[in-house]
């Protein structure tokens, strides 16, 4: 007896927790999450620790934001269940970085790194990018604005550096010695007066940069100044002391990198880099973030190409240690080019040697931070067909600029500016009530992104306003509007490509308390049954919100019936019903004396004329199957 006694109480207990999971499910699917994870942990206290539940459980909590239940949830799925899917695997590893448990999530990205070979998310992992699931998850579509600068000239143009509101570049627009290479002047060094305001840009008039010591008969271009100001690193053809060039044995004049110092606001001092060698070529000078380590360009002996991109140290006295090359992961057998270090350490630099668009482009690499991925080629608009180059940002800004002998230009090689941003858009809106139209206010407007992620919370204002003033283009989004007292409401909507479009999405929340009563959406039984279904949960849980917000409320139930079938029958039946819908509120932590009487009246109090004998409509018969639940005690 005992045994059959405990298997019964398993098959109900069993039974509950299955009810408790699919009215969770329901919750969860129109993004009720708080609901959810309560109704989840009643369905684990019941039994039910499924991997349905756990993980549902760790996507409630992810999709609200709460990594550390969220990493929780999974970790005791994992336990219990030995194995996860991918996709709850690769949220429990971001759970764990968001928290800051990088080694875990380490370990486990290593577990599913060697289960999903070939999962597109895996590449670029960096442990020591400690942002790298955002990176995997945004999408935002960058917008990049370019223009080709105002002081271009019909030669060439290029190779540009931002310090102190000024602008230094290469150009061969002067009148002196003509290059037999393109019949164009010498390139020398110019200057130019940058003032921003706001989002505008002016550019003064370029002048040839004021220093004797600097330009010469032959080629200056490539400048990299240090932080301070006070020294500048430059690339010049190979010259003697009486700037005249120097020859190798093949009759080739190289280039070499020279130094100048800052003095009385003039550039002078200037001298040769001990690394140089009348043999091969060195130029192209860049520097590190903090200055310590000078970048450049080579054809020396021992490289993997063309030209590579080396390294050297700055030492605290002055003197440079030996050159050291980039490596196979920054060099190719082509051509590494105009190296660039961003404040944020990013190494850009221009390539032939990789999978490009055609000639020169610009890459990106996170080397210098420890990262020995592949260079990423940072794609069009920078890059096109042609030779594009001597890239130099503002990482702060996200503006710069970069060069490029593409068509349309003003001469051989152009410097064009640009400026990024994501493509925004406004998102904003008025919640009303929907029975009197009038504006409500403190409703919590959630933005729910298409993963199901609630990415962004506001409050209405007085006036029933809310507003998420920056929303992504080209993406889907509902937007849930709750207030208590008022049943949820949901919208949809996708975002167009036009960038600082607005949008209008307004909110009609249906209150729940009407008068004397709580009023819910109809609760439908099965034909000839009094159980509760799940869809008719989903309903109560309105009426377990609103007690549970009054705690002093005190109800009463009625169920009726339409007039199809016996009237004595209808009548029991309703009154099954009627208790049925007081029990599943009770079951909730609703105090059963907050709920004073369920009675069920059958068909004795139509509401239209469908009485036994009249032929109506399923739904004129609908109207009066329905349920009641009124307030005695606020």
């Amino acid at each position: 007896m005992k045994t059959r006694l405990l298997a019964l109480l398993l098959i109900i207990a069993s039974s509950v927790s299955f009810a408790q999971t699919k009215l969770a499910d329901k919750f969860f699917d129109n993004y009720g999450y708080v609901k959810a994870i309560e109704l989840y942990e009643k369905a684990l206290e019941n039994g039910d620790d499924s991997e349905h539940v756990l993980t549902r459980l760790g996507d409630a909590n992810y999709n609200n934001s709460k990594s550390d239940k969220a990493a929780y949830w999974y970790g005791e799925a994992i336990k219990k269940h030995k194995k996860i899917d991918a996709e709850h695997m690769f949220k429990y590893i971001q759970s764990l970085r968001s928290i800051g448990k990088y080694d875990e999530a380490d370990k486990w990205f290593k577990e599913l790194s060697a289960a999903q070979q070939g999962d597109s998310r895996l590449k670029g992992y960096n442990p020591d990018e400690t942002d790298i699931y955002s990176k995997l998850t945004a999408k935002n579509e960058i917008l990049v604005n370019i223009e080709n600068l105002p002081f271009n000239s019909e030669n060439s143009d290029f190779g540009s550096f931002q310090a102190d509101g000024k602008l230094y570049f290469a150009s061969s627009r002067g009148d002196g010695k003509v290059y037999d290479w393109n019949k164009e002047p010498f390139l020398d060094l110019y200057v130019v007066d940058v003032n921003e305001n706001g989002q505008s840009i002016n550019y003064g008039s370029p002048t040839e940069l004021e220093a004797e010591a600097i330009n010469s008969e032959y080629h200056e271009a490539s400048i990299a100044i240090t932080n301070d100001g006070k020294t500048l690193y430059f690339t010049r053809d190979n010259v003697n002391k009486r700037k005249r060039l120097n020859y190798d044995k093949e009759g080739t004049t190289h280039l070499k990198i020279y130094k100048a110092n800052l003095v009385n606001k003039t550039w002078s001092n200037v001298v040769e880099l001990p690394f140089n060698d009348d043999v091969f070529s060195t130029g192209h000078p860049a520097l590190s973030a903090d200055n310590k380590t000078l970048y450049f360009v080579s054809d020396r002996e021992g490289g993997f190409g063309q030209t590579d991109i080396y390294s050297v140290k700055i030492n605290d006295d002055g003197s440079y240690g030996e050159p050291e090359n980039l490596g196979d992961k920054i060099n190719t057998e082509g051509r590494e080019m105009f190296p660039f270090v961003s404040k944020d350490s990013t190494l850009y630099f221009s390539s032939d040697g990789y999978l490009n668009l055609g000639l020169l482009d610009i890459f990106k690499s996170n080397i210098l931070k420890g990262d020995n991925s592949e260079p990423e080629n940072i794609g069009a608009p920078y890059n096109s067909g042609y030779d594009d180059f001597a890239f130099f940002i503002d990482s702060d800004k996200q503006s710069g600029y970069f060069s490029s002998n593409r068509p349309n230009g003003k001469g051989g090689d152009d410097i064009y500016s640009f400026n990024s941003h994501l493509c925004q858009q406004k998102l904003k809106g008025i919640a009303r009530d929907l029975r009197t139209d009038n504006p409500l206010e403190e409703v919590t407007v959630r933005l729910i992104d298409e993963t199901g992620k609630v990415i962004d919370e506001v409050t209405t204002n007085s006036n029933g306003e809310y507003i998420f003033p920056k929303i992504d283009c080209s993406k889907t989004y509902t937007v849930v509007g709750s207030k208590p007292d008022y049943k949820d409401d949901q919208k949809s909507i996708t975002t167009s490509e036009e960038n600082e479009k607005s949008n209008n999405v307004d909110l009609n929340l249906e209150p729940l308390i009407v008068s004397n009563q709580i009023v819910i959406n109809p609760i439908f039984f099965d034909f000839d049954k009094s159980n509760i279904r799940t869809d008719a949960e989903y309903e109560l849980e309105n009426i377990v919100d609103v007690m549970r917000k009054h705690p002093t409320m005190v109800i009463k139930i009625e169920s009726h019936t339409d007039s199809r079938g016996r009237d004595n029958y209808n009548l029991k039946l309703s009154d099954r019903r009627a208790k049925s819908t007081r029990d599943y509120i009770i079951s909730r932590g609703i105090a059963s004396e907050r709920i004073e009487s369920a009675i069920g009246y059958g068909e004795t109090q139509l509401l239209n004329k469908c009485a036994n004998g009249v032929t109506c409509t399923e739904e004129e018969h609908q109207l009066n199957r329905r349920s009641y639940f009124y307030i005695l005690e606020d």
